[in-house]
């Protein structure tokens, strides 16, 4: 693979089949060539990393016991998954991982029936496998495993336990992995737990349990008997372990906890568990990171490095001359402390992302003031909603894409009862290389057709300061969303002072003629240079940037309508339902018959690749701004001249 070289047993390891040729004494040898194999790519290509490292004895044991892709195997998220494609036939391609059309950075049903589910988001895993064992359990597929690897944070979700709840009154032939990756191990009770795993997972022991249960339910009064020796096994484990076990309470037979990266004892437990029927959960120990010490110490830093020296560690990052741009996330973090020094209502609420949304840096200097409520939308936004009801005023901060789990409770508890909760959505937009499960397509149509809500945009950071201050004042009475992308804005000098901006109000970027480009949110920067590049060619188009999607600027638009009669609008959100579907619904209303060209996210499946190249390949980038009014004008002409 484009200069990195597997070593000598991984080499010769194509597909699973290749793997069980082996003998278990050299699984752990496939573990250090596997592990060596991912730091060596994702150091030269980047990618997510402490995950992957953190499951390597895992995967080679699953793949090495399990008869995939028969039996089948999900990964909660995915950001584990490298070791599982690297064995499953994608190691030559692997250096395309997360390029513009290479490998996904996920497992994905369309690029290997290895990949059983699609994933990317968090807590899917278990209801996923539930139902492919359920499907199993109905065609007879008695022989068929079905196995959902899923973190621990990923437990925090309310979806797993739905699924967990199920899945105990279910009898269906399920195993669940809960990869229990909290550095802090608990050496009390590690011991005792893999002590008690040796002996529930030993044939012996099952077998002897099974054939008790069966001669208990021959004796008179059968199910009696085994609802009491159900319930002193669990009176026993109990007393054993000290504190009740909430999966055997919901019906799952309960294993572990074990050391995760013990590829012999975790390979000798998946083939026990195989012989158990019924749905049951192994818990295992694993260090996120493992094998990379600067991985282990410091797991968010490590997460998603990007390129890296991986004899040094040093991170490759980019230098500059003159100051650069920040990002969009680091301008909300710092902007919302501004505020909250201004304003004691103000609350920051984030699921799980403080980094990634910068809400970090409130977290630390008014800890009693923003919130991470781990992988819970839902929750982020009702909790909201009831801080709004005592006179907060909270920001919840969630990614475009994961604010679609809480949508439900963007109706029901904020829109219906009109409270003032502030939606920082970030990752608005095309967000690359993580692709179609994390590109924030949708918001502004799901977010504009709710009553009560505003909608808006930043075209940069002083906006989305003005917007963020706009939007915690007294007189904003309504729920307010602020939508801004990944990545850098376009201003340097970003600390700007803060303004009002009036609600459902656009502003005339550049006056012009001819054609008029609508734009809202960052792509308005796109049509700036489009402008630029278009003047020299002696061609003049109008720029406006609405700033709102609802409500309209319905002033501005008339003005618009009246001025010309040839109109482009531009959204870095699907055009099905958007901005431009918006100013269309406007101009029908108002009986004005413009020729509107809407640029934005097509109505289909973006994969993934750099922000840019996404942007040129929907044709709302500079370039594609700029030939869409040149072919307007040319079209024109030729009318002109019939």
């Amino acid at each position: 693979m484009e200069g990195i070289e597997a070593g000598p047993l991984l080499s010769k390891i194509d597909t699973p089949a290749d793997l069980k040729k082996l003998k278990k004494e050299e699984l752990q040898l496939v573990c250090n060539e596997l592990r060596q194999y991912i730091i060596d790519c994702v150091s030269v290509h980047g990618g997510h990393f402490g995950a992957s490292l953190g499951v390597v004895e895992l995967t080679v044991a699953l793949h090495y016991v399990l008869n995939t892709p028969y039996d089948q195997l999900v990964w909660d998220v995915g950001h584990q998954a490298y070791g599982h494609k690297i064995l499953t036939g994608r190691r030559e391609n692997f250096h395309t991982n997360r390029k513009y059309k290479g490998l996904s950075g996920f497992p994905k049903r369309s690029e290997s029936e290895y990949d059983t589910f699609g994933v990317g988001h968090s807590s899917t895993s278990i209801s996923a496998a539930l139902g492919m064992a359920i499907a199993s359990k109905y065609k007879g597929e008695k022989d068929r495993m079905h196995v959902a690897v899923i973190g621990d944070g990923a437990m925090t979700a309310g979806l797993p336990f739905e699924a967990l709840n199920h899945a105990g009154v279910s009898n269906a032939n399920l195993l669940v992995i809960l990869n229990d990756n909290n550095m802090s191990i608990d050496p009390n009770v590690g011991a005792l737990k893999e002590y008690l795993t040796d002996i529930t997972t030993s044939h012996t022991y099952n077998k002897l349990r099974d054939d008790i249960w069966k001669l208990m339910g021959k004796l008179p009064y059968g199910d009696l008997q085994r609802d009491l020796a159900s319930k002193l096994q669990a009176s026993v484990k109990g007393m054993l372990s000290k504190t009740s076990n909430l999966f055997e309470a919901l019906g799952l037979r309960y294993f572990g906890p074990i050391d995760g990266h013990n590829v012999l004892k975790v390979t000798e437990i998946l083939e026990h568990l195989k012989d158990i029927p019924g749905p049951k959960l192994l818990h295992i120990k694993t260090v996120k990171g493992k094998g990379y010490d600067l991985a282990e110490k410091d797991q968010t830093l490590w997460h998603a490095p990007g390129t890296f020296d991986k004899v040094t560690g040093k991170i490759n990052k980019k230098t500059f001359d003159a100051p650069q741009p920040p990002k969009y996330q680091d301008v909300f973090g710092h902007t919302i402390i501004e505020l909250a020094k201004e304003n004691d209502k103000i609350m920051g609420i984030t699921p799980a992302m403080p980094s990634g949304s910068s809400l970090k840096y409130m977290m630390a200097e008014m800890p009693d003031r923003a919130f991470d409520v781990g992988i819970a939308e839902q929750h982020a936004v009702t909790v909201s909603a009831g801080l709004a009801t005592q006179g907060m005023r909270p920001f919840c901060n969630i990614y475009s894409s994961f604010m679609q789990r809480a949508y439900d409770m963007v109706v029901h508890d904020v829109a219906i009862q009109n409270l003032p909760v502030v939606f920082c959505l970030d990752r608005a937009g095309l967000v690359g290389e993580d692709g179609p499960t994390h590109h924030g397509a949708y918001d502004i149509a799901y977010m504009r057709c709710i009553p009560n809500m505003i909608v808006s945009s930043p075209m940069n950071e002083a906006e989305l300061r003005n917007l963020m201050y706009t939007s915690q004042l007294d007189e904003t009475k309504n729920p307010f969303v602020i939508r801004y992308p990944r990545g850098q804005g376009v201003m340097p000098e970003w600390r700007t002072p803060m303004q009002k901006i009036e609600i459902g109000k656009g502003r005339i970027i550049k006056e012009g003629e001819d054609v008029a480009i609508l734009t809202i949110g960052h792509p308005g920067n796109f049509a700036v240079a489009a402008c630029k590049e278009l003047q020299k060619e002696g061609l003049n188009p109008a720029h406006y940037d609405l700033r709102f999607a609802k409500p309209l600027d319905e002033e501005l638009l008339h003005d618009i309508a009246q001025k010309f009669d040839r109109i482009i609008t531009v959204e870095d959100g699907t055009i099905v339902g958007g901005f431009g579907s918006a100013v269309l619904e406007f101009f029908a209303a108002n009986s004005y018959k413009p020729t509107v060209n809407m640029l934005g996210i097509p109505d289909r499946i973006v994969e993934h690749g750099k922000p840019e190249q996404l942007h040129a390949e929907c044709h709302y980038d500079a370039k594609a701004i700029a030939e869409a009014v040149r072919d307007m004008v040319s079209k024109n002409v030729v009318k002109e001249l019939l």
